[in-house]
């Protein structure tokens, strides 16, 4: 819907070198991952097992999708491994490859970007700003027709950081078993949403075959460049039917042996969840104090906020705070969104000091 160029929190070098900034003294609120970095145990445990890269990848990787299996309580025959989430988006559009898709929207542009691929047609379906950016379920059941092939949804959502229970997702779900219409729902954010598991769509797995559900390893496990992700599929002839239209060995055996590892450290997850659900508390408190901006309550570990200064943009805040050092995200170019808006994540509490104190200033 727009095609504004924006600035990924990838684009590190690409940002310091256009703003003059030293690019390793850089903090990177607009990358949405961990501030922890990666568990503590895959990177004592990873180091030693370097030679597993002599060898090929179990073609079934059974290991991994058991530590999965067992991760989210799950159906070991319900997992499906992808090199990252964005290769797994691919892979179901372009199998069901529909005429119609509906996309809950502001959100991630490559849900539209794979269905225009497939040559079919996104429909979105807004989250309103005067609803806070809460979906008006009732509204997007009478809109589902037998004409829509998938309804994606980002859950939490990305950028707004809002968040469907799982009560609300059944009654889509039961809503597009009617019109049978597939529902991809990408929980790459989900494992950072204090009481996951009244948001979590995966135990739907066992009692809805039009049911998707991604995860990825990048944002919450801090592994962007492993380019690790998995589904949870409800139809188990999907999954067959993708892995046989598949190249064998889409995974790297480093990344196989490290999501075994990582889903497994249950210290480092603990203190993951009690650092975001600290800090989110306490950066979405400070921005509520300060006037001139609109934070909406966030559920990940990211915030969407809205400008209220006359004369102020979002290009104006994001060059502000990018020349001080802090790498913010401009969210003009997501649908339905205007050069109101910017989204940062959590960091540290000393990182987040600093934008609050800095984002007061402007």
């Amino acid at each position: 819907m727009k095609n504004k160029y924006y600035y990924h929190g990838s684009d590190i070098k690409k940002i310091a070198e256009k703003y003059g900034v030293d690019e390793k003294s850089l903090i990177n609120f607009a990358a949405n991952v961990n501030p922890l970095g990666m568990s503590p145990l895959l990177k004592k445990e990873l180091s030693s097992n370097i030679d597993i890269i002599s060898s090929y990848p179990d073609r079934e990787y059974t290991d991994l999708k058991k530590a999965i299996s067992t991760y989210t309580k799950s159906s070991m025959e319900n997992v499906l491994i992808g090199n990252g989430t964005s290769e797994l988006i691919s892979l179901f559009i372009r199998h069901i490859n529909p005429t119609k898709a509906m996309i809950i929207g502001p959100t991630y542009s490559e849900y539209e970007h794979e269905v225009s691929l497939c040559g079919g047609k996104s429909y979105y379906f807004p989250l309103y700003e005067e609803d806070d950016f809460k979906l008006r379920t009732d509204l997007l059941i009478e809109r589902l027709d037998k004409s829509m092939d998938i309804l994606i949804i980002c859950n939490p959502n990305n950028p707004t950081s809002s968040c469907i229970d799982l009560v609300t997702m059944r009654r889509i779900l039961d809503a597009c078993k009617v019109t049978h219409t597939y529902v991809l729902v990408d929980e790459t954010y989900i494992e950072f949403v204090n009481s996951m598991d009244a948001y979590t769509t995966v135990s739907l797995s066992e009692y809805y075959n039009n049911l998707i559900v991604l995860r990825s390893t990048s944002k919450f496990f801090a592994t962007p460049g492993l380019r690790l992700g998995y589904a949870i599929v409800g139809d188990n002839s999907l999954i067959y039917d993708i892995n046989r239209n598949s190249k064998p060995w889409m995974v790297n055996s480093y990344a196989a042996k490290a999501g075994e590892i990582m889903l497994t450290d249950t210290d480092y997850i603990e203190e993951s969840k009690e650092l975001i659900n600290t800090e989110r508390d306490y950066v979405y408190n400070e921005l509520l104090a300060i006037d001139g901006y609109k934070p909406y309550k966030p559920y990940a570990n990211f915030m969407l906020v809205k400008i209220n200064k006359v004369g102020v943009t979002s290009n104006d805040v994001f060059e502000t705070l990018i020349k001080k050092g802090l790498l913010i995200r401009d969210c003009s170019s997501f649908p339905f969104l205007t050069d109101e808006y910017v989204r940062f994540c959590f960091m540290g509490h000393a990182e987040n000091m600093k934008l609050v104190e800095s984002v007061k200033n402007i």
